[in-house]
């Protein structure tokens, strides 16, 4: 109500502005704002507030334009009805926050239909009220329509950004010029006005001319200032030249005759039309690349940082002189991937959102707050002390712990690990500053995750995950180079001869830097932590069974193992690899044994079965490695098929100096022949060993006392190696002998 009665009394300004414009000997005004006023109130409030449309025109002719009683209803009707169908067609695309050309153009398309309407009642009515003769219909139409016209595409875009900006809690000056070029162009502006009505004063008949001083100050508006500056402007200017042509002003001339009337209205409409439309593609040019910024530097999950921008902001602290006492937070979720797996990405993004939420309301002055990635978040935390810092990553924990997400009617939580850099001033760059973040963040998780790790950087604390990252680095380039050994270490049977080679393919590494080979000890535990295992296994099978093809006799072979880690069970890929290589591989698969640790096996041990009977229905073997050092394995051993049980060398080296160790390869060995399996003992290192191992019955052995690996090039190229009962009594020397197992 109170703006319908705000939008009336602007109309009514806008008919007492066209009544002064309005000669004597004219029947329709030069000018009619109030079109524009009445479209833009019926956009802004909807169809239902054009109440004050018609409110306003009869208070305006009953005061200041009384006319003929039958043009009044005319009027009414004429200005009220164009406002609803011109508003109608307008808010096919509503006005929201964002003016796009669409919008433009069918506000653009409402006014004119607006003015058609307008036009056909209003002269209509001028002609029944005996205010027209017959023969002037046609010009005073198109003086009707143009001045309708000029009206909406002069006030109505001012009004409503007008009133868009009233609203916008946001800057409405954000990524527009200055305040000091806004202010000269101001002053440019009143300028141009001064400089117009001085030239048009001087020029006479070239009055129009000079307008091209306003045309190029709201060219400029268009291309650097707010929308809604260049529909103030633009309105502005068409009123003055309005006010100037209509009472002579200025050098400027009344306009006598239809011709001399439709061009300057025309050229108004134009002068009107052309900065405005130049002015929101303008904007629209400037929202996409607001939206691409966004984009490029907005998680759009969380709403925080990504990780490119938090970068760029945190140099930006780094290099800053006399910064106080920092800190950086690297943060990550524990478990994330149970959510994730067992609900949905869409809960677990949820959760992410949740926890950044917490992040940002823990927030200081300052204080930087991004999300790397996936489950990982950072917090540069800005003048605080490393027991301070520490103390609010503990209340971080606290908070993520009680913290629950609800997901179609489930509750999900998580906790976290967070590794904390304390440093001050100019003292490192950003990169270092991150590893170290990252590196204690990462021991924090091998704590058993919920943890907050501190690392310094004056070199006396060192993590020993940047030397397994050196190792990744190393096993990744020596994998890509083609850079991997094989090694064949023989199995011996402990009773009877050996009628083929039975044999474990072992891995070396050749450092791609110095060319030394690199014994799984050295680089095996840094490339399982970074996740290489699967990529060293495709490689090993790959060259195995090519080499296997190419230089091996099928029947001189009569196993040859080849090991596998636990993430290549888990890994769908891997599988699919295995499966399509065994088909295409002219080497006997029955002769081919895998290796699966025995608590790889026990983790998931649906997913081992599975695995077991796809590669044994290719004619595989199988080996159940490291066997004994899960001891509730026993229950689970009729779900294996498996075909060898391989004594962890744990137990095999402490056969003379542990009873327990005697008695569980002796219990191992015995329910593996009950199973119909055979066993091999492994590490077996000297002949005391060997010879306990024949006596309890176990049937090979695997170590250093009988073979000591080499590569599998020569180990073909040499006889066939005795059996181990042979070797009791060939070897008497090597007694006593304690050698490192590969």
């Amino acid at each position: 109500m109170v703006a319908g009665l705000g939008f009336a009394v602007l109309y009514f300004a806008g008919c007492a502005i066209s009544a002064m414009l309005l000669r004597d000997d004219a029947s329709v005004t030069l000018f009619w704002p109030a079109a524009g006023i009445g479209l833009a109130g019926v956009v802004r409030h909807g169809l239902r507030s054009a109440w004050f449309i018609p409110l306003a025109l009869l208070v305006f002719h009953l005061t200041l334009a009384p006319v003929p009683p039958l043009f009044v209803w005319f009027s009414l009707a004429a200005n009220t009805l164009a406002a609803l169908a011109g508003g109608w067609v307008a808010s096919r695309h509503p006005f929201g926050n964002e003016v796009t050309p669409r919008w433009a153009t069918m506000l653009l398309l409402g006014g004119v239909l607006m003015s058609l309407i307008s036009t056909a009642v209003g002269v209509t009515g001028l002609h029944y009220a005996g205010m027209l003769a017959a023969a002037d219909a046609w010009t005073a139409a198109l003086r009707w329509f143009l001045g309708n016209l000029l009206g909406v595409i002069a006030v109505t875009p001012a009004l409503l950004l007008r009133a868009r900006d009233a609203a916008s809690e946001s800057n409405p000056y954000k990524d527009y010029g200055s305040e000091p070029e806004r202010l000269g162009w101001l002053v440019l502006l009143v300028a141009s006005y001064l400089l117009m009505a001085w030239g048009a004063n001087a020029g006479g008949a070239y009055s129009l001319g000079v307008t091209a001083l306003p045309l190029a100050m709201l060219t400029w508006s268009a291309m650097r200032f707010p929308l809604s500056w260049t529909a103030r402007a633009t309105l502005s200017t068409c009123l003055l030249i309005g006010a100037f042509a209509g009472f002579g002003m200025a050098g400027f001339t009344v306009p006598t005759d239809a011709l001399e009337t439709t061009r300057l209205l025309g050229f108004l409409c134009v002068l009107a039309a052309l900065p405005l439309m130049l002015s929101v593609a303008s904007h629209e040019r400037r929202v996409v690349t607001r939206h691409l910024l966004h984009s490029a530097t907005i998680d759009p999950i969380t709403g925080l940082r990504n990780r490119t921008a938090f970068e760029q902001l945190v140099r930006e602290r780094l290099a800053a002189p006399g910064a106080p006492p920092q800190a950086l937070a690297y943060l990550d979720l524990d478990n994330l991937k149970l959510v994730n797996d067992t609900a949905s990405h869409a809960a677990g993004d949820e959760l992410i959102r949740g926890i950044a939420g917490l992040l940002q309301a823990d927030a200081r002055p300052g204080d930087l707050v991004g999300r790397l990635g996936g489950d990982e978040f950072a917090v540069l935390l800005h003048n605080c002390l490393p027991s301070a810092a520490e103390e609010r990553a503990r209340q971080w924990l606290r908070a993520i712990e009680s913290y629950r997400c609800e997901w179609e009617g489930r509750m999900f939580g998580t906790s976290a690990s967070i590794g904390l850099v304390p440093f001050q001033g100019e003292l490192t760059d950003y990169a270092r500053l991150l590893s170290h973040a990252d590196a204690a963040c990462f021991a924090a998780k091998e704590l058993g995750g919920n943890q907050v790790c501190r690392a310094a950087l004056d070199g006396g604390e060192r993590l020993d995950r940047t030397q397994a990252m050196r190792w990744a680095i190393r096993v990744r380039e020596s994998i890509e180079n083609h850079g991997l050994v094989l090694y064949a270490q023989a199995i011996a049977p402990l009773r009877g001869p050996s009628a083929a080679r039975h044999f474990e393919v072992l891995l070396r590494v050749r450092d791609p830097a110095t060319g030394e080979l690199l014994l799984p000890g050295q680089f095996f535990a840094a490339a399982a932590r970074f996740r290489l295992g699967v990529s060293i296994d495709r490689e090993v099978v790959e060259m195995a069974l090519h080499w296997l093809e190419l230089n091996a006799d099928p029947d001189g072979v009569e196993s040859c193992c080849i090991n596998l880690s636990a993430e290549a069970l888990v890994d769908e890929s891997f599988i699919g690899f295995l499966g399509e290589r065994l088909r295409r591989s002219t080497f006997p698969l029955h002769k081919l044994c895998l290796e699966i640790t025995e608590s790889t096996a026990l983790r998931d041990i649906a997913r081992a079965q599975r695995f077991i009977a796809q590669m044994r229905a290719l004619g595989c073997r199988f080996a159940l490695d490291d066997f004994g050092t899960g001891f509730c394995s026993f229950a689970y051993l009729r779900s294996l098929d498996v075909d060898y049980f391989k004594i962890d060398g744990s137990f095999v080296r402490e056969l003379h100096d542990s009873p327990l160790a005697l008695s569980i390869v002796r219990a191992i060995t015995d329910i593996a022949h009950v199973l119909d399996k055979r066993t091999i003992a492994e590490h077996t290192e000297n002949v005391e060993q060997l010879a306990v191992l024949a006596r309890l019955g176990v049937d090979h052995a695997q170590g250093f006392v009988v073979h000591m690996p080499e590569p599998i090039e020569d180990y073909f190229a040499r006889a066939l190696l005795p059996a181990a009962d042979v070797l009791l009594a060939a070897l008497p020397d090597r007694k006593g002998s304690r050698l490192a197992s590969d």
